[in-house]
This record gives C-alpha cells, sequence and structure tokens, in this order.
C-alpha cells in the first residue's frame, strides 16, 4: 500500500522538476551580456584557435577551407 504511494509520489516530484525549462523574457538581458557570451574571454579564445590549428594542420581560420590530414 504505502510503496505504491511512495513511487507516484517520486514520480510527481520528478516530472514537476522539468516544468519550468527554459527563458522567461525578463531573463534574456542577463543571458545577452557580453560577459555571458561564449567568446567573451580573448585570451581563451586564442588558445582555443591555437589548440585547434595545431590539430587540424589547417591554415586561413575556422571560415576557410584548407589544409588538415583529410581523415574526417
Amino acid at each position: 500500500m504505502l510503496k505504491p504511494a511512495l513511487i507516484a509520489v517520486t514520480l510527481i516530484i520528478g516530472l514537476s522538476g522539468c516544468s519550468s525549462l527554459g527563458v522567461q523574457p525578463w531573463e534574456k538581458g542577463q543571458l545577452a551580456r557580453s560577459d555571458m557570451a561564449l567568446d567573451s574571454e580573448k585570451l581563451d579564445l586564442a588558445l582555443d584557435d591555437h589548440i585547434y590549428f595545431s590539430k587540424e594542420g589547417s591554415s586561413g581560420g575556422r571560415a576557410f577551407a584548407g589544409g588538415g590530414c583529410g581523415c574526417n
């Protein structure tokens, strides 16, 4: 008797945890800040580019084709 009730309560609590996913209109201003961007830290971006180009052996940046071993 207690076990089905416990399962039902656990299921309801678990499903209610996913009820408010998403960004509300008044929260979008926080996400639009420049420090929230994926490339806000220029030093980190430069290091990531260096690692990317070293591994790929490509030239010209991310937007251009070229180089690499061709094993994709």
